[in-house]
């Protein structure tokens, strides 16, 4: 396993991580550069000092500020292969226009893409249906000279230089001030407005969306923004046109930090663009020992075995549907994939990508994760939904006896009578009713803008899965490129962990005895982490530790630490730490920061 490891690194090295371009002094100004430094919370810092010691935790803040040298996809097998991705992502890359930069800057030769590979299948076995496409970085961008004149500049949020590092451009509502006279096709240099503290002990941003640039120091964080240059862009749209329309391109990014291609309405169906670790997540649960409960007493472990037709298997927070459909991708579309969210538009976008990637075999329901469990149920899911043959159409007398006026009945006309009046099953009162029309009038609330329809689930009974997927709603430290950090606390990072110990409680419920639970964070933060792996063992006998396979990650941390307030928080005992699987984001693999842990279920008290 470990040498698999070891091969796999090195195939990473030798494709991809090539060391850094130096930042060249072609621009004399050290204002125009992109060096961000992560900011902390103070106590939060000095924690995650204790658990990965000065140097480690100096080197995994730097690599957040950066994203990965390559972007990661996964094939839909079920509609290609990676031979066939590939081919067609190198005739759209040379259509674009990105033949040469990619030619010169992986080997520097005139050699065809694919025999440089800057796209190139995983070598680790098992995961050959994943493709890695190499980016570069970080280059330095020569912003030009404008005769001793302030360069025009945008400012946008941090959210909106996230994804820009990462190969995204730069749309409207990401734009929270420009400089005067900018004119559609002008040259502009993007920079990025981060949080900054507050008098109140808060951070955000103390800018009104709009403002004007004079290029002087009397702009709004002017000197916060040294270093926070991540590109130079050709205006779409004139000053005035980005703060008064809702949508579109404001800027086109032509020079980047980072080049990273764009995947945005790419093979649609064919491709999903997916984390390394997070693919790996749906492996995890892909193949465990099977648990044969021999008597009331005594437990045996079988071979490693495939995922089975038939099957059930949940994904309790599965939006936005990555590990859902690489599950079902794994189960070769058989089985049953249960996907849980409890927000109505992240299930429609579950739903969506389902049917983009032609998977028939997951069911969507609405749910909070915190009640999946639904006890006293004598079936597996009860959807809060209503069946038209047991109700009644509503007559035309019976709507006007509300009191609803005329052009209200008209429009009541034209609708189905059963979805406005139903309720749990049950007729609504006339307020509801009402309340019901003036929704249909004025269009949906935000919560359900996508539209379309979303089955309800009251939770499922105890032990009616072979397999869970719990995916943990975190602090999300190890997402990279990440410019801020500065809001969580210990007190948020704690509250995190409790929410997530919350969850995982329903979670063992669900799973039957001889099945396996995989939980998973995109977060560094050990409280989320290795104590949580803690919290499980000491509470659930019937709980272990199982092994994973592919083991790509690294090994987890052990022994404890003591925080501000004085709580010690346990973590792995020796001999656990190479039972779970943690991806460092300043580790030679170059992915995000995350975190896998395995368990087999037992006999259950």
């Amino acid at each position: 396993m470990q040498k698999g490891r070891d091969y796999f690194i090195k195939a990473i090295r030798r494709s991809f991580s090539s060391t850094p371009s130096p930042i060249s002094q072609m621009d004399q100004s050290t204002r125009y550069r992109y060096g961000p430094a992560l900011k902390w919370n103070p106590m939060v810092e000095e924690y995650f000092v204790k658990a990965y010691g000065a140097d480690r935790f100096a080197r995994i803040s730097t690599a957040l500020t950066c994203p990965s040298c390559y972007s990661c996809i996964r094939v839909n097998t079920l509609k290609s292969t990676s031979d066939t991705v590939i081919e067609k992502l190198l005739e759209i890359f040379k259509e674009r226009g990105m033949c040469n930069v990619a030619v010169q800057e992986c080997i520097g030769s005139v050699e065809s893409l694919k025999e440089i590979k800057c796209i190139s299948k995983c070598q680790y076995p098992g995961l050959d249906y994943v493709v890695f496409i190499k980016g570069s970085g970080p280059h330095a961008i020569h912003y030009g000279d404008n005769e001793g004149k302030p360069l025009k500049e945008v400012i946008v949020s941090r959210k909106c230089a996230e994804a820009v590092l990462r190969g995204a451009q730069v749309y409207v509502p990401g734009v929270l001030a420009c400089s005067a006279h900018v004119e559609r096709g002008d040259e502009v240099v993007v920079s990025v407005a981060v949080e900054q503290a507050g008098p109140d002990g808060g951070w955000g941003i103390a800018m009104t969306r709009g403002s004007v640039l004079q290029g002087s120091q009397a702009d709004p964080y002017y000197f916060e923004r040294d270093g926070f240059y991540i590109g130079q862009a050709t205006a779409m749209m004139s000053r005035a046109e980005m703060f008064r329309v809702s949508e579109g391109v404001a800027v086109d990014m032509k020079e980047r930090v980072f080049r990273l291609p764009s995947f945005y309405d790419l093979l649609e169906g064919e491709i999903f663009l997916q984390n390394l670790p997070s693919i790996i997540t749906a492996h995890a649960l892909g193949e465990w020992q099977r648990i044969n409960l021999v008597d009331h007493y005594a437990l045996r472990s079988n071979d490693v075995i495939d995922p089975q037709p038939g099957e059930r298997i949940l994904d309790m927070c599965a939006a936005p549907g990555g590990k859902t459909t690489a599950i079902a991708n794994l189960m070769k579309d058989k089985g049953e994939v249960v996907a849980v969210d409890r927000s109505h538009n992240k299930v429609l976008g579950i739903q969506k990508l389902a049917a983009e990637m032609g998977l028939s075999c997951i069911s969507t329901y609405k749910l909070d994760a915190l009640k999946s469990v639904c006890r006293g149920a004598e079936f597996d899911s009860l959807p809060n939904t209503c069946s038209a043959e047991n109700v009644q159409t509503t007559r035309a007398t019976d709507v006007l006896s509300t009191g609803i006026d005329g052009c209200d009945a008209q429009l009541l006309s034209q609708t189905n009578f059963i979805d406005l009046q139903l309720k749990d099953g049950r007729y609504t009162s006339k307020a509801e009713l009402r309340k019901r029309i003036r929704q249909l009038k004025n269009g949906p609330g935000r919560n359900h803008t996508a539209g379309g329809r979303v089955e309800k689930s009251k939770g499922f009974s105890p032990n009616s899965f072979d397999r869970v997927l719990l995916d943990a709603p975190c602090s999300a430290l190890g997402l990279r490129p990440r410019l801020f950090a500065g809001e969580e606390t210990i007190d948020s990072l704690r509250r995190h962990a409790k929410y997530q110990r919350r969850m995982f409680d329903q979670a063992v419920q669900l799973v039957r005895p001889g099945g396996v639970l995989v939980y998973s964070t995109c977060t560094i933060n050990p409280g989320e982490n290795e104590s949580l792996v803690r919290y499980a063992l000491d509470t659930y006998e019937f709980l272990s530790l199982a092994s994973q396979y592919p083991k790509v990650g690294g090994p987890g941390l052990t022994g404890s630490c003591q925080l501000p307030d004085g709580f010690v928080e346990e973590w792995l005992k020796p001999g656990e730490e190479n039972l779970v699987q943690r991806f460092d984001p300043s580790s030679d693999l170059d992915t995000i920061g995350f975190f896998i842990a395995k368990f087999s279920v037992g006999l259950k008290n």
